[in-house]
Order: structure tokens, then C-alpha cells, then sequence
């Protein structure tokens, strides 16, 4: 914080002469309303949160190249406090991970080229790629973001080169939590992508995490993925294949080397994409590998049953169903989604459970959309029955 409390002064210093180049500064805002429903085997009470968000920033320059933005936000319980949001206490309830608070959310000071790259230093809401090791957790309702100095080349056609060291980790539980941020690490992200015609996007990575708040976090991981589409008439077909590397580093006290696989082959054709994956993180019964900044409620079930991949490992065997339907009398914009897990163990090969996820979308006005979201976990294994519902409204200006 103190790192940022420093970079705070040149970032509203270069707001005025950016914003003055620029014609204006770019204010912006975003209201995130929420109704959580959680039902979980072996919790004496049913959890029901309705939270709002009110996220709001300015966005100034270029000036020569030069960019700036400050952005606060402040989360709000709107109806009883039925819900535990793991630091109320209240552990009788499921957890709903959203407290109430109010935070700098982000403050970056940045200058790019188009024909060089760019770079940029302060608290910012990082997602690479899919997101899978690296994302801003975007579902919660507060960020999590990084106190990082990030640069990107970009010199070579097709070509992105990119480095950030990060030092502080603000996760989502925010700053009444004990575990609401991760100080003093020393973390390096790596990463080098590349457009590979007619194969698709190739990228290799490595993620070097020293994390002395949370030892078991600190890990090194290699890998590469690629991700590519084939038009065939009117389908086309999908592809992405992922493998990566990773072991203990720090102060981890394990001792390990473990795999991550992903095989993810699909189809999409008029409103419809099918993809159907094979995603497995390994355990060796101790310790299993682990994706500790990435945006987890992407993945493996959103009833967030596996946010820390359990010792025995997972396997995550799934079909992904998204329709867009375009159909005369069906309102613009609609999404509808549904996939449908099948979890089992990597060690051992025992089952886990089953979960059925379904959502569907659809923006009312121009800045506002509105979505209703399921989760319905089934156990056989590992956990407890749970059942999520969501209902959301989001206004952008």
C-alpha cells in the first residue's frame, strides 16, 4: 500500500495535463446489483445475499503516449446479513464472498506505442489469457488486482512479449480480512504469444510465485498453449490444447512436480458452440497443484466447490454448451449457457461429484443487462450437496 500511496501523487498529477491533451478526462461507472442464494449440505441455514456495487474511476490521456486512471468502489449489503462473507463470523450461514467495504480498486500510471508496446506501474485488474493462472476474479464483487509494474512488446507483427512483477496481491475478501491481501511477494509472470496462421494462437508461459503470506501458494509453473479455429463451410471447428509444469518454490514446504493438462476440442455453428474438455490438475495424495491468482470461479463448477484443487488432484471431464439465438421474436442479445461437469480424483481415480451450471444473459438497454445464473453441485465424494442461484442486474456508463 505504501508503494501505491507513493504512485497516488503522479497518477492525479498527470490526470489534468493528460485529460488536457485529450480534450476531457473519461470518467466512468458501473452499478453491480446481486441476489445470492446458496443451499449446502451439512450448514444449519440457507444463505440469501443481496449486494450492490458502485465502481467508479477516471481515465485521462494520451499525452504523448502517456495514460492514467484512478478507480474506487464500495460494496454494500441491500437486506439482512444472512450470509457468512468470511469475516462477519457468521459460519452457521454458506459463504457468499462478498463483504461489504470500500477501497482504492485500482491506480495506474501507463504510456504505450502501437509500434512498440506498452508499460505501466500501480494497483490494476490483471487477466491473461483465458485467465486460468492469471484474472481479476470479475464473478466477486470486489477485484482482485495486483500491485505490479507490467511492460508488453509488441515490435514484431503477431508477436507479444510480456513481463510483470508483481508485489502485493488485494484479493477479493478485502481489507477487513485476514487473508483479504498477500504482502511482501515476489512474484514474475512470463509469458510470449504468438500468431501462428493457419494453426491458431500459440503462448508459452511461466508463473514464478513467492507468496510468504500463504507458503503453499508459492509454486513455479511452465507450460504452453495453443488455441486455434478452422472454418469448415458453415462450422467451424475448435481447438485448444494446454500442458504445464509445476513445482514447489519459496518457503512451499512441499516437495512436488506436478501436471496440468487441458484438452478442449469443439464446434461452432450458427448460434450454437459445443465444446466438450478435459481439464486435469494433478495430486499425488499430499499436495496437488494449484492456480492461486487465477479466476477461479471460471472453473471447474460454479459452485465453487474446488477453488484449491484437493491432495488427490482433479479431473474435470465437461460439455460446454453456449446458444445466441437469432430468431425472429427472440430479444437481441440473449445468451443461453449450460455445462455439465463430471469431477473425479487424479489419484485414485475416485469420484468426486457431479454439477450442472446453466445462465442465461440478456442486455435490457444499452448500459444495462440483466442475468439469472445456476449451479447445482451433486456429491459422491468430496464435499456436500449445494445448490446456487443468482440473479443480477448491471448498469455501465
Amino acid at each position: 500500500m505504501r508503494r501505491i500511496s507513493c504512485l497516488l501523487p503522479a497518477i492525479l498529477m498527470a490526470l489534468p495535463t493528460a485529460a488536457h491533451a485529450d480534450g476531457g478526462f473519461d470518467p466512468y461507472a458501473d452499478l453491480r446489483w446481486r441476489l445470492e442464494l446458496v443451499d449446502q449440505g451439512g450448514l444449519a441455514r440457507e444463505a440469501t445475499a443481496s449486494t450492490l456495487r458502485v465502481r467508479a474511476g477516471l481515465r485521462a490521456g494520451p499525452w504523448n503516449g502517456v495514460t492514467a486512471q484512478v478507480e474506487g468502489e464500495a460494496i454494500a449489503r441491500v437486506g439482512p446479513e444472512d450470509y457468512n462473507d468470511t469475516v462477519n463470523g457468521l459460519t452457521r450461514f454458506p459463504v457468499v464472498a462478498d463483504p461489504a467495504d470500500h477501497l482504492l480498486n485500482q491506480a495506474i500510471l501507463g504510456w504505450s506505442d502501437k509500434s512498440v508496446g506498452s508499460v505501466s506501474v500501480g494497483r490494476q485488474a490483471v487477466n491473461y489469457d483465458n485467465q486460468r493462472w492469471v484474472g481479476s476474479v470479475g464473478w466477486r464483487q470486489n477485484d482482485q488486482t495486483l500491485d505490479i509494474v507490467r511492460a508488453d512488446v509488441t515490435a514484431l507483427k503477431g508477436v507479444t512479449l510480456g513481463y510483470g512483477h508483481a508485489w502485493r496481491v488485494n484479493r477479493v475478501f478485502g481489507l477487513r480480512s485476514a487473508q483479504g491481501s498477500w504482502r511482501n511477494s515476489d512474484i514474475h509472470l512470463l509469458r510470449a504469444s504468438a500468431e501462428v496462421k493457419p494453426l491458431g494462437t500459440v503462448l508459452a508461459y511461466a508463473w514464478l510465485l513467492d507468496i510468504p503470506d500463504s507458503p503453499s501458494s508459492s509454486s513455479g509453473t511452465f507450460g504452453a498453449r495453443l488455441a486455434g479455429r478452422q472454418p469448415l463451410g458453415d462450422v467451424a471447428l475448435l481447438y485448444t490444447a494446454e500442458f504445464a509444469r509445476q513445482s514447489e518454490r519459496g518457503d512451499n514446504p512441499g516437495d512436488f512436480a506436478l501436471s496440468y493438462l487441458l484438452l478442449e476440442p469443439g464446434v461452432s455453428a450458427g448460434p450454437v458452440t459445443a465444446r466438450i474438455g478435459y481439464e486435469r490438475l494433478e495430486g499425488n495424495g499430499a499436495t496437488a497443484l494449484q492456480t492461486p491468482l487465477a479466476t477461479l470461479h471460471a472453473f471447474n463448477g460454479w459452485a465453487d466447490k474446488f477453488l484449491m484443487t484437493p491432495p488427490d488432484g482433479l479431473r474435470d471431464l465437461y460439455l460446454d454448451v453456449a446458444v445466441t439465438p437469432r430468431a425472429k421474436g427472440v430479444p437481441k442479445g440473449l445468451s443461453l449457457r449450460a455445462v455439465l461437469h463430471d469431477f473425479r480424483s487424479t489419484n485414485g481415480d475416485r469420484p468426486y461429484g457431479r454439477e450442472l451450471d446453466v445462465q442465461l444473459g440478456l442486455p435490457v438497454w444499452r448500459q444495462v443487462s440483466v442475468l439469472a445464473k445456476a449451479a447445482i453441485y451433486e456429491a459422491r465424494g468430496f464435499a456436500t450437496d449445494t445448490t446456487k442461484l443468482w440473479l443480477q442486474a448491471e448498469a455501465r456508463f
